[in-house]
């Protein structure tokens, strides 16, 4: 019983530190082409997408899969990319 208290203990501890990290619960629903999203976890916006879980080098501490996105690559919604995640040149 002792062992249960400690692993509950244990358990609320770690998604406390998920939660504080800047993560938030999405509910499940349907996009407007029909697509149904299953309910998940994911890393709150910003100004960056190096922090994000599918951003290659990082790992999605739920589920355990390492990211594969680029995050230098320019995207649909923003062509040229972010300033705030361009590789900065050599000064050599």
């Amino acid at each position: 019983m002792k062992i249960l208290v400690i692993c509950a203990i244990a358990g609320m501890a770690i998604s406390g530190v998920a939660e504080a990290r800047g993560s938030n619960s999405v509910r499940g629903h349907i996009r407007s082409n029909g697509v149904y999203v299953a309910p998940h976890v994911r890393t709150n916006p910003n100004s960056t997408k190096l922090d994000n879980w599918s951003t290659r080098g990082n790992v999605n501490p739920y589920n355990g899969r390492t990211g594969t996105v680029d995050p230098y690559r320019p995207s649909s919604s923003n062509p040229y990319g972010s300033p705030y995640n361009n590789r900065r040149s050599s000064p050599y």
